[in-house]
C-alpha cells in the first residue's frame, strides 16, 4: 500500500495508475483534514463488488456456511479445474 498527498500524486500520476494496474497496488491519496481517497485496480473493484453481491443475500450466505461445514466434516469433492470446462 502506498500513500501519497494530492500534489506529488497529481505530479505522478501515472506512475501511480502502473503500480495499481501492475503490482496490485493500493494507493491512499491524502487531502488533508483527514479526507482523502483510495485508488485500486478495476480488477480489484469488480471483485469487491462481487463479493459485496454474494454476501448481501442471506441465500447464498447460507450456501456457502453450509459448503464450509461440509468441507470441514470432509465431505468436499476433489474436482480437476480442466473439468469443470467440459
Amino acid at each position: 500500500m502506498r500513500t501519497a498527498n494530492y500534489t506529488d500524486f497529481r505530479a505522478n500520476l501515472r506512475s501511480y495508475i502502473d503500480s495499481v494496474i501492475e503490482d496490485c497496488d493500493t494507493v491512499i491519496i491524502n487531502r488533508g483534514n483527514s479526507t482523502g481517497v483510495v485508488l485500486i485496480s478495476l480488477e480489484e473493484y469488480n471483485s469487491l463488488k462481487e463479493t459485496e453481491y454474494i454476501m448481501s443475500s442471506p441465500q447464498m450466505v447460507d450456501i456457502i456456511r453450509d459448503g464450509d461445514k461440509d468441507i470441514a466434516n470432509g465431505l468436499g469433492v476433489k474436482v480437476d479445474i480442466d473439468d469443470l470446462w467440459k
